[in-house]
């Protein structure tokens, strides 16, 4: 099948080897920053119109954006969303911005006061979402320009972190194999992802179990790229039982019908525990404690959810005992987090789940399902479209598992998109942007992306002086000349 291509679009260097941007990318990233303000709350950020209120993930994507650009920023992003952390440690998917327009679910409809670990001054949904703010808090301690306030921060955001992994690993994990479960689909970040329609389809509530409801996201959005209102149905059904159980845990554990080892959530998780490791070098403080927490849920991932068939680790559903049969490019994300042997890596980098697709001249990116997939639909929510965040997380796994060329190419399809906006998501076909417009996560995530372009190009231009010397003579790598 040929590969779909992306329609013309600009195509310009990226960088140069100086501290400066080209003039064509600094417009890009101050127009990303733009983005990034008009979106802006006074405390955190909302992701767009159409999501008015503060997005846990969305929340660190958007910090790792603004932390070259502007470490205040940056540190109330964080500050703000970790203000409506629960008690058990549990960081919510949603912190709600006081009258700060329409949405469903709002906090009336959650109803999370039934729990005592909710926070009593803040209001919130009763779900997670994947873990990416320790990554997020080292990004900015690393590209801090006042370093001696970011090592500050991270004193004062490492307890929070701490808690947050530990609620994971004691409330979501079974048999203390250390992969963490999901209970909702929101939770996965991946909404209405083909990953959880057989799940889903076990669910059969009454109408009497659904809980009424009005969608606002169909008046704000193109209803033929959002979920079903079947899917929505389903959602709705998920969050009553949570509150019925009042948020506890354990009751939840027993009883979800929904209940999955996401490949996604578990490798961003590793990763975390890495970085929450490195952020306690920095502390003084002993990274044992995650380096466990990271060899134990990398270990799990390798021998739990690795498919030899498939050259791709997939999720497992818990409630029905066995592999999630659809197939993703999230399943691509171990590669972000160390997991794979180079051999394994080498399987999934030839084959990139079948969802490569080609981005103006000299770029590509990957789909959110494989264009050769019977459900592929370029344009509905997590059913076809390029979404920046898979791919930030495989240009990341590429440049650690030594593909450097392929990692550039994958940044540039992403700069190539963003020129046409910073949208949502991206169509395959055509290159166009949908969902939600000026989306501030695509711009954080596009900031961060600038300032790995920056850096790797820097690198590969310190290892062209030091092969060459500065006379233009080669030099061996131990710096003799030859």
């Amino acid at each position: 099948m040929a590969k779909p291509r992306v329609g013309s679009l600009m195509s310009e260097g990226v960088l140069d080897g100086r501290t400066e941007l080209r003039p064509g990318v600094g417009e890009l990233a101050g127009r990303a920053l733009e983005v990034l303000e008009a979106n802006w709350l006074g405390h955190g950020t909302r992701p767009s119109r159409l999501y008015p209120h503060q997005w846990s993930w969305d929340s660190a994507c958007i910090a790792m954006g603004y932390a070259r650009w502007n470490q205040a920023r940056a540190e109330t992003e964080l500050r703000s969303l970790f203000a409506g952390q629960w008690s058990n440690g549990l960081v919510p998917h949603i912190v709600f911005a006081e009258g700060n327009g329409r949405y469903f679910p709002g906090p009336d409809f959650w109803q999370t006061e039934r729990s005592p670990e909710a926070p009593a001054n803040v209001k919130t949904s009763g779900i997670a979402q994947p873990p990416l703010h320790a990554t997020a808090a080292l990004r900015l301690y690393r590209l801090s320009a006042d370093r001696k306030r970011a090592t500050a921060f991270l004193a004062e955001l490492a307890p929070k972190l701490h808690a947050w992994h530990s609620y994971l690993y004691r409330e979501r994990t079974r048999s203390g194999e250390g992969l963490v479960e999901i209970w909702h689909p929101w939770e996965s970040g991946m909404d209405n992802s083909p990953l959880w329609d057989e799940a889903l389809a076990r669910l059969a509530p009454t109408e009497a179990q659904i809980p009424p409801y009005q969608r606002v996201d169909i008046e704000l959005a193109d209803p033929t790229e959002r979920p079903t209102d079947a899917e929505y149905d389903r959602y709705v059904y998920l969050v009553g039982l949570f509150r019925e159980l009042d948020y506890r845990a354990d009751r939840i554990q027993d009883e979800t019908p929904f209940a999955v080892q996401s490949v996604l959530f578990n490798s961003l998780l590793v990763q975390a525990n890495l970085d929450l490791a490195e952020i306690a070098r920095v502390l003084g403080d002993d990274p044992e404690p995650f380096e466990a927490w990271a060899e134990q849920t990398a270990a799990a991932l390798d021998a739990r959810l690795w498919s030899e068939v498939d050259a791709l680790y997939v999720d497992y559903d818990l409630e029905g005992e066995a592999h999630v049969e659809a197939r993703s490019a999230a399943g691509l994300a171990p590669l972000y987090a160390g997991v794979p042997t180079p051999e394994r890596a080498g399987q999934m980098i030839e084959r990139l789940a079948g969802s490569r697709v080609e981005v103006g001249a000299a770029g590509w990116a990957v789909t959110s399902l494989p264009p050769d997939d019977p459900g592929f639909q370029p344009t509905r929510y997590w059913r076809g479209p390029v979404w920046p965040i898979l791919n930030w997380v495989l240009q990341r796994g590429l440049d650690r598992y030594g593909y450097p060329l392929l990692a550039a190419e994958l940044r540039q399809g992403l700069i190539e998109l963003s020129r046409g906006g910073f949208w949502e998501h991206y169509s395959p076909v055509t290159g166009a942007g949908h969902g939600g417009e000026s989306f501030a996560w695509t711009a954080g995530l596009m900031l961060d992306i600038l300032s790995i372009e920056h850096e790797t190009k820097g690198a590969r231009m310190e290892d062209a002086e030091i092969a060459l010397g500065a006379d233009g003579t080669s030099m061996s790598s131990h710096g003799r000349r030859e």
